[in-house]
């Protein structure tokens, strides 16, 4: 296989922010694979909050050429490779130029009935309750919101905000490990109370312990101390469900793997992804159909997408034509 690999910048609509901190653009990893005659593409979002950049995931692409010439297969790229951006967009382009030797479209290659449209949580980034509200009520007629937290004492006022303006929405919560041992239940009464249905890493990965002595009122569900099917077996006293994200798993062959895995288990799925274009949530698409809660409106805060890119009606995303991905 023949790789070209490049870093690709993409607008945001508006400043997005979670705990963390702000971005204002989407920086996207994207490599290419051909056989000469068939071409597959694979688009990664480089996370810091992993130590990843863009220059580094480019680095470990590269690092690959020579191994993709003498004929490394997606199969033992899984082992050549760490889970993480770089193996994601290597692994997601294996796929769909395997497809497309195969003369077939990903999601039969890999077993699985033809994907679904499915509803994708909308997501109010974090800001004064004001701000939030506002940006709830213009979303309020989504049948799903995922409200980001984490920003200190003010997250029940946020919160209440938000349910007022948007009082139909089923509504989630990412607090993105912005909350405290000390700040747990003073929260989660304030999540109840707004009638939240989930609530995404509270507490800083590595330091989550409290979670499995307290009673959760609401199902929570871990993002940041969830990787791949290694990251399972710390988690099943403390989370109820499991975020999966491609990026993190590195590429849709482990998060397939994972996903199974994480049912078998008993925790509940939810599929989610980085800012990025239609091109990285394609492939997430197929994991999604399996899932209780997809977050996969990337898109939705691109100021433009690919062309091509994924059909939003309103929250309902439809799967990612050939002329896509896959």
């Amino acid at each position: 296989m023949e790789l070209s690999v490049r870093i690709e910048r993409w607008p945001l609509a508006d400043a997005f922010t979670i705990s963390r901190g702000t971005k204002t653009e989407a920086v996207v990893v994207l490599a290419e694979l051909s056989d000469g005659t068939h071409r597959g593409r694979g688009e990664s979002v480089p996370y810091a909050r992993y130590g990843e950049t863009p220059d580094g995931v480019v680095a470990a692409i590269e690092a690959m050429r020579p191994a993709l010439r003498r004929g490394l297969g997606r199969a033992a790229l899984q082992g050549a490779m760490a889970p993480g951006a770089a193996r994601n967009a290597l692994d997601c382009a294996y796929w769909e130029v395997n497809a497309r030797q195969a003369g077939r479209r990903v999601h039969e290659l890999a077993g699985l009935v033809a994907p679904r449209p499915l509803v994708t949580a909308y997501t109010i980034s974090l800001g004064t309750a004001a701000a939030m509200a506002e940006a709830a009520e213009r979303a309020a007629s989504r049948p799903l919101l995922k409200v980001k937290l984490g920003g200190g004492g003010d997250d029940g006022a946020r919160i209440a905000a938000v349910r007022r303006a948007a009082p139909r929405a089923e509504l989630i919560v990412d607090a993105n490990e912005g909350w405290s041992p000390d700040s747990l239940r003073q929260n989660f009464d304030a999540c109840s109370a707004a009638g939240v249905t989930l609530i995404e890493q509270p507490l800083p990965e590595g330091r989550d312990e409290a979670l499995a002595g307290i009673k959760r009122p609401i199902p929570v569900c871990a993002d940041e101390s969830m990787h791949d099917r290694a990251s399972l077996d710390a988690l099943a006293v403390k989370y109820d469900a499991v975020n999966i994200k491609l990026d993190k798993a590195g590429g849709l062959t482990e998060a397939l793997a994972l996903a199974a895995e994480a049912e078998r288990r008993g925790f509940a799925v939810m599929v989610g992804c980085m800012v990025a274009t239609s091109l990285a949530m394609a492939p997430a698409m197929l994991v999604a159909q399996r899932a209780r809660v997809v977050d996969l409106d990337g898109p939705l805060l691109l100021a433009r997408d690919r062309p091509d890119g994924l059909r939003y009606e309103g929250s309902l995303a439809y799967p990612g034509e050939p002329a896509l991905w896959g």
